[in-house]
């Protein structure tokens, strides 16, 4: 018979052994699986938890050379970076230890971020223009999905649920249309491996997406905050970017895509100084200066009382001129029912966020990448002369007659203007009118105008007396 004593000692020591087993185990975090998409050419963030002070390997299969190092922190947590080579795969990642973690089907390529409320959000079986032909095309095995999964936290959280699917009619009907079509344009023009990971939510106002911190300390933020409480989505600052956003960084992204802005219309005035916290960190959080392009909210009747969404606009464009490393995109001329607050030709919304994305940022040589915006202003007796960026080429109006224009004079009279083109610049006639003093073009919720540039982009609404 064995003693007592011993008996406990041998119970001791085999739970200290089951505990060791327990603690052994290597863990990534959601965002590394099996179909997953590496940054190519970059010193890509590799992250995970382990064994107080066991010493991990980790080793990519497309450079089994460069395996790298890393011991576990007494807290458990460890974190690396390790190189990656030229687009291409499939390989596999391992995280060796005193257990094994082994990940299949991975692929190096361009990883962007996809987020923002429901227009990005929403899915191709939503409703899509030739839904039904995109869906059943939608075979791509190099593109690669994250879909985070809808959830809020009170703290910054290190992991989320979710994981890398493949492309197919299946994985794209379910996941954001925009996202699909924007990664579509990329694989087909770079030929490379393209991972999406779509992080967004219907209704949600910008604040949600941005650390509670940078909201509460920031005056005017604070006072500006949401108020009204619905029960199927948050409003309190912060409260998906812990969930939503922090705990996929620092992985190593090339860029972020952006639909955002219908839920902020009637808070305007503070969404510039929202968006300019929220860009600043998450590019702190992911460690890179990535590009950030985003698109202008649609045209449509919110019934407003102050011009909340022109206004917004406006503070849109406000952000491309005082951030660097962003643009935007104008949709305008991709809305047929200005009730529908999710227009659904999304396929070129993507696309032309792509484009500016492979203009910009993959050194390709491409025309009609940004719409004309308003550059500025003279006035001559009873005549304007508007001058335009982004329309070097000249404009067109697809129609017999130019609309959308407004002018008014000193004492505040507003009427509708005749306009004519002159190459990249317009002037706005009001015969009628003495000493004119301001010009609008689609500055109001719903108007959609019908001036393009020459490459086919919709000038972008203005109200010439803008304070940048």
């Amino acid at each position: 018979m064995i003693p007592f004593y011993r008996k406990s000692l041998l119970a001791l020591a085999a739970l200290a052994m089951f505990n060791a087993n327990i603690r052994a185990e290597v863990s990534l975090p959601a965002v590394f699986t099996d179909n997953m998409v590496l940054q190519q050419k970059s010193n890509v963030p590799v992250w995970g938890w382990g064994t107080a002070s066991e010493t991990l390997k980790i080793v990519g299969s497309w450079a089994t050379q460069d395996t790298v190092k890393v011991e576990v922190a007494p807290d458990g947590s460890w974190k690396t970076t390790l190189p990656t080579a030229s687009a291409g795969g499939p390989y596999t990642l391992q995280v060796m230890g005193s257990s094994t973690r082994t990940l299949r089907n991975v692929m190096l390529g361009e990883v962007w971020l996809c987020s923002g409320q429901s227009n990005m959000e929403w899915k191709a079986s939503y409703g899509l223009v030739n839904k039904d032909q995109e869906i059943a095309d939608a075979t791509y095995p190099d593109i690669r999905f994250f879909t985070a999964k809808l959830r809020g936290a009170l703290q910054p959280q290190n992991n989320c649920e979710g994981q890398w699917e493949v492309c197919s009619p299946e994985v794209m009907s379910q996941t954001s249309a925009i996202a699909y079509f924007f990664g579509r344009q990329l694989y087909k023009t770079l030929q490379v491996p393209v991972g999406l990971i779509v992080s967004a939510w219907g209704g949600t106002p910008a604040e949600v997406w941005v650390p509670q911190e940078k909201i509460e300390q920031h005056p005017a933020l604070c006072a500006n905050k949401p108020t009204q409480s619905y029960p199927w989505w948050p409003i309190e600052s912060g409260r998906l970017y812990n969930q939503m956003i922090h705990p996929f960084m620092p992985y190593r992204i090339a860029g972020t895509i952006w639909y955002q802005g219908e839920s902020n219309q009637d808070r305007y005035r503070t969404y510039h100084a929202v968006m300019k916290e929220l860009i600043e960190s998450w590019r702190k959080g992911f460690g890179t200066e990535f590009p950030f392009y985003f698109v202008q909210i649609a045209p449509h009747t919110y019934g407003a009382k102050d011009n909340g969404p022109a206004l917004l606009r406006e503070q849109q464009e406000l952000t491309t001129t005082q951030v660097t490393g962003t643009g935007m995109v104008v949709i305008s001329d991709l809305v047929n029912d200005v009730r529908n607050i999710h227009p659904i030709d999304k396929q070129h919304v993507g696309l032309r966020l792509a484009n500016m994305a492979l203009a910009n940022d993959y050194g390709l040589s491409m025309k009609g990448v940004y719409s004309p915006t308003f550059e500025s202003i003279t006035f001559e007796k009873n005549k304007a002369i508007i001058r335009l960026k982004h329309a070097e080429e000249g404009l067109l109006c697809k129609q017999k007659k130019i609309t959308g224009f407004k002018i008014a004079s000193a004492d505040g009279n507003w009427i509708d203007a005749t306009v004519k083109i002159a190459g990249n610049t317009l002037v706005v006639l009001a015969p009628k009118l003495k000493r004119p003093t301001q010009v609008t073009y689609c500055f109001d919720e719903a108007t959609i105008g019908n001036l393009f540039s020459k490459e086919g982009l919709p000038v972008a609404p203005f109200n010439s007396n803008r304070k940048f």
